[in-house]
């Protein structure tokens, strides 16, 4: 019988690992890959091909929400089930955007975690009793929110660079991780306060929290 290959994503050692124990006990799950950022998720997720992967939000670097997106751009295959503390409308809503088909809390009992496995496998939808009332009823997307967000309005690359300027990482750090240039992180700077008419860095930590971006207080 061929198994079912996970994916776990978490920056916790210890869940990580004790979650991973506990689903190769199961026989039919194969863990094929941990995590710790929203970045080797990616990698892992392009090398390994899983049928699943489990991810928290909170993560440094990239966070599930981009790293679920862009997952889920290169390959429409792969099963996404966001895994978090949080219960706010702001994550639940952006981990769905992103691509995930489950959502469900980390206090959740293993036997709904199981079950949510299996709903998203079979391509349904699966969110825990304390995040349905968050999702409508109808083909179950995010309630409309007549507020835009200046959020929806970044690029991609602008929004990794928002979450590292709200890390604490200077332009050089940034240019390093992000593999671009100081003069490129520069420009992006200047687009993110020209498109959120903030401008300060302050202002821009403090509005990535807000939107859910930064892990500074995930």
């Amino acid at each position: 019988m061929k198994k079912i290959k996970i994916i776990i994503a978490d920056d916790h050692s210890i869940l990580q690992h004790g979650l991973a124990n506990s689903l190769e006990m199961e026989k039919k799950f194969e863990i094929v890959a941990k995590a710790d950022t929203g970045i080797a998720a990616i990698e892992y997720a392009s090398r390994y091909q899983p049928d699943l992967v489990i991810m928290d939000i909170s993560m440094p670097g990239l966070n599930g929400m981009e790293a679920t997106k862009l997952i889920v751009t290169k390959n429409p295959e792969i099963k996404v089930i966001a895994l978090s503390m949080h219960i706010e409308k702001i994550y639940v809503t952006g981990m769905i955007k992103a691509g995930a088909l489950g959502y469900i809390l980390k206090s959740c009992s293993f036997k709904e975690l199981l079950t949510c496995i299996e709903m998203v496998l079979s391509g349904e939808y699966y969110f825990c009793k304390e995040v349905k009332p968050l999702v409508t009823d109808k083909g179950h997307t995010p309630k409309n929110n007549k507020q835009v967000s200046g959020f929806s309005l970044l690029s991609e690359r602008e929004r990794q660079v928002l979450q590292l300027i709200a890390e604490g990482h200077s332009s050089r750090s940034i240019a390093e991780k992000l593999n671009i240039s100081i003069k490129t992180i520069d420009i992006h700077r200047a687009h993110l306060k020209n498109k959120l008419n903030i401008h300060s860095i302050a202002e821009l930590t403090k509005f990535a929290i807000t939107e859910g971006l930064s892990t500074s207080i995930l």
